[in-house]
């Protein structure tokens, strides 16, 4: 489990966004998407949907497996530093 990892926006920016010198508008026009929901998810506001992961894998590469793998990662990296109460509900 990787320590504090980026949130996949993050990695959407530097890693697909950046170096094509594109704009949150023209990713947006290109991935199918609003420019607000393509906002939201570069700043870290939501997360990658399998819909979102589609997209991305079919513009910028890799599955849409690893896109939904890094969201999960981060999802349980968040909630691991603040973990809910549960009793368990085992047999010792």
């Amino acid at each position: 489990m990787m320590h504090n990892p980026p949130h996949p926006g993050e990695v959407v920016r530097e890693l697909c966004l950046e170096p094509l010198n594109l704009s949150v508008t023209s990713a947006a026009d290109a991935l199918g998407v609003t420019r607000k929901s393509m906002s939201e998810l570069l700043n870290g506001h939501t997360g990658i949907s399998p819909a979102m992961a589609m997209r991305l894998s079919l513009a910028f590469g890799g599955s849409a497996e690893s896109w939904l793998t890094q969201q999960a990662q981060y999802d349980l990296w968040k909630i691991r530093q603040n973990p809910p109460k549960v009793q368990r509900l085992v047999e010792a």
